[in-house]
Parts: structure tokens; sequence; C-alpha cells
């Protein structure tokens, strides 16, 4: 006979949902103790249409000001409320402007979006132009130098494979277990003008894309040669990379399952 905790609640139901935000206006994607998180925008508009607290599991901890195309969340719902199609309506309806819920489907009762991810997409946008634009100086570093993307594409190959990143990582206030990632692309892409930096790993630290972004930058600045990311990365030591970019440009872009 199968255990209590074998027998599924057959009550709820697993809910995976795709979200897309602008990070402009809130302390990120998981709840703080002071400022309003995307996280907290999501389960006060579930509250109201479920009528109890329902907590939402997001894939990444997007920092203050990070955007998101794609994060991916779920959290377990009443199977006696509304189906998925509706409840895409109901959040949207409740959800302010810069947070929509792209897609919602049924997942495995073990689903869960942070633990079983296995690789995630960050997407990094830098606007190189001597003018700006208005439109996009909320989702762009404007550079107004010109930036040497050969040499930009020759360092983002440096980072690429399994190394301890502690060199271009940025001291949470927490430990971590290891500071080891497997970085499976990191490419850079000229984009008419802007220039778009991707990066896609199993995990990543605190501030680690932005690190890299600003690293390459130099690169790019001709500040630094494409061959010093090698001993940079041996080092473990964060003063000898580039500035941590700002956050405004990071989006994080894809979840892999």
């Amino acid at each position: 006979m199968a255990s209590l905790q074998e027998i599924p609640d057959c009550s709820v139901l697993n809910l995976k949902v795709t979200l897309a935000y602008d990070g402009g206006a809130y302390v990120g994607w998981q709840r703080q103790a002071a400022g309003i998180s995307v996280q907290q925008r999501v389960e006060d508009a579930l509250r109201q249409i479920g009528g109890r607290p329902i907590t939402v599991n997001g894939a990444s901890r997007t920092d203050r000001g990070v955007h998101a195309l794609g994060m991916v969340a779920n959290f377990h719902w009443p199977r006696a409320r509304p189906d998925p199609a509706t409840l895409l309506r109901a959040l949207n309806a409740l959800l302010p402007a810069d947070i929509r819920v792209l897609k919602i489907s049924r997942a495995a009762p073990d689903f869960h979006a942070r633990f079983n991810a296995r690789w995630k997409l960050y997407r990094y946008r830098i606007l190189s132009t001597p003018i700006g634009d208005p439109f996009r100086r909320t989702v762009c570093w404007l550079m107004h130098a010109h930036l040497n993307v050969r040499a930009m594409r020759k360092a983002a190959r440096f980072f690429v494979g399994r190394h301890d990143f502690s060199s271009v990582a940025v001291n949470p206030g927490y430990e971590r277990a290891s500071m080891v990632r497997h970085i499976r692309r990191c490419v850079v892409r000229p984009l008419e003008d802007e220039i778009l930096v991707e990066v896609e790993a199993d995990g990543f630290l605190y501030k680690m894309v932005r690190t890299i972004v600003g690293t390459l930058v130099e690169t790019g600045l001709g500040k630094r040669a494409p061959e010093t990311i090698r001993p940079l990365l041996e080092s473990c030591d964060r003063r000898l990379a580039g500035k941590t970019a700002p956050a405004h440009g990071l989006f994080l872009a894809r979840v892999r399952y």
C-alpha cells in the first residue's frame, strides 16, 4: 500500500507559467523585506483570484532592475478554481502593465521551476551609438564609444566551460555552496546599432552576467586583451574583472528544462 506521502493531492494542479516583465520598477523577482518584487505582484493577484495565499516558485532570482522575456514559475492551484486559460486572462487583468503572463500550462506534480531548470539564457543589450535613443534608454546600456566586436567575441570564448567564476561575481552577503558553474554559450552578436551578449549556463552567481558584460566591454574598448580572461578566471579575484554593467540592459531570455 502506498504511503500518504506518495498519494498525489488530486485537489490541486501544479501549473507552469511563463512571464515577461519590465524590471525597472521592482527590487527583482523575489520577495524582499523592503520594496515591491515581481513575485509579490503575481502572488497578490493569485490571492485575489483564489481567495487564499499562493506561493509562486520562480526559475531565477532576477535582480533589481533586470527584465525578463521568458521567466518560468510554478504554483499549486486548486482544481476547483478557474482553469488555466481563464486564469491567464484573470491574472493579466489584475497585474500591472509591466508584468504579463504569456502562457499557463499543467505541469507534472513534482515539477519545480527552479530545481528542475537545466539551462538559463540571459541576454544583455548594448546600444552603440553616439546619440542614444530615448525609447531604448531603459533597456540598453548606452556606449558612445566604438566597441571592437571581434575582440569581444574572442574574449567571450574564454568564459565557455566549467570554471570557478568567483572573479566575475559579487558577494551576495550569504554563503554559496560552490562558485563553479558551467557556461555552454557566451556569444557577442552585432545587430544594427546594438550589440547583444548572450550567456547560457546551468546556473549563475550574483551579478555574474553583468560582470562578464562589463569585462567584455573593457575588451571592446581596448582596455584589456582577450587573452587576459583565462588568468582572470584562474585568479578568482573580483578586483581584476571589469565593472558591473547596469542592470537595465539585462534580460532573462529563456529557461530550458
